[in-house]
């Protein structure tokens, strides 16, 4: 074969294989777009991930009942080439975090919280039932005990969450439970069951509902026995249905703006 043929012959077998390359390169792209997102690798013991967080938006319900998230759109994709909101939101809105420092003089800030103490063993108690009855109602000591009674002792650095079933009134007025004075009616944990915590190594405290205290508490005292002490707090958890009394990771997402009092979170459990 003369040496120009040889030439020829060798630049068709790159050609062919570089377009076989481009191929597959772009069967591999559009099955990446196109298949079924997998489940994320998870450790040893863990199977599924679990939201625990709820969308955050204008209309959100908030504990002072005015708007407390707003959003400005300052460049958008079709005159820009890139969408970029500018966000103002009041720390204690959504599923978010409440800081050592929110009811204390100089606690942990936001962004003081130790990493360690953001990752935890969660605990469900679920009162759902009572809270059917009475809007009110409080976590007391015995629902503590029958958790505890019933899954053995609250784990070191645990995060203890209240499921009242508050988080499917989200998006009416009873998430409030406003009445004609502007007293709210929503569940909460009782300072007596809060004090009964503290004996324990849990690290934080969770409810799906807007305060830690229950809505008609007029002197906050959950939070404050139960910040000060460096520990933290969740409030509007959501999907705490979708997971066990016991068993879960909990994995705060929490805010780091120095100084700050809490802020909006993602939640997720491991399960």
């Amino acid at each position: 074969m003369c040496d120009a043929c040889v030439i020829e012959s060798v630049k068709a077998q790159m050609l062919s294989r570089r377009a076989l390359f481009q191929t597959a390169a772009a069967g591999v792209a559009a099955a990446a777009v196109t298949a079924p997102m997998s489940a994320p690798a998870l450790a040893d013991g863990h199977g599924k991930v679990e939201d625990m967080t709820h969308e955050l938006h204008e209309d959100f319900p908030t504990y002072f009942g005015a708007q407390q998230f707003f959003r400005d759109q300052k460049f958008n994709f079709k005159d820009n080439g890139f969408n970029l909101l500018e966000l103002r939101v009041n720390e204690h809105t959504g599923t978010h975090v409440d800081a050592p420092l929110h009811f204390s003089a100089d606690g942990q800030s936001v962004a003081e919280i130790p990493m360690a103490n953001l990752i935890c063993p969660l605990c469900v108690i679920d009162v759902k039932a009572k809270a059917a009855e009475n809007a009110d109602y409080q976590v007391t000591p015995d629902d503590i005990k029958a958790w505890t009674d019933a899954n053995g002792p609250i784990p070191d650095k645990a995060c203890i969450a209240m499921n009242s079933g508050w988080a499917a009134h989200v998006g009416s007025d009873k998430f409030r439970g406003a009445d004609a004075e502007k007293k709210m009616h929503f569940p909460g944990f009782h300072v007596e069951a809060t004090k009964m915590l503290l004996e324990t190594g849990a690290v934080g405290m969770a409810v799906d509902t807007l305060s830690l205290d229950h809505g008609p508490s007029a002197d906050f005292a959950t939070h404050y026995a139960w910040l000060p002490t460096n520990r933290w707090g969740i409030e509007n958890l959501a999907n705490l249905d979708a997971v066990p009394a016991k068993g879960a990771t909990l994995v705060v997402g929490a805010p780091k703006h120095r100084g700050g009092t809490g802020g909006p979170a993602r939640v997720f459990a491991m399960v």
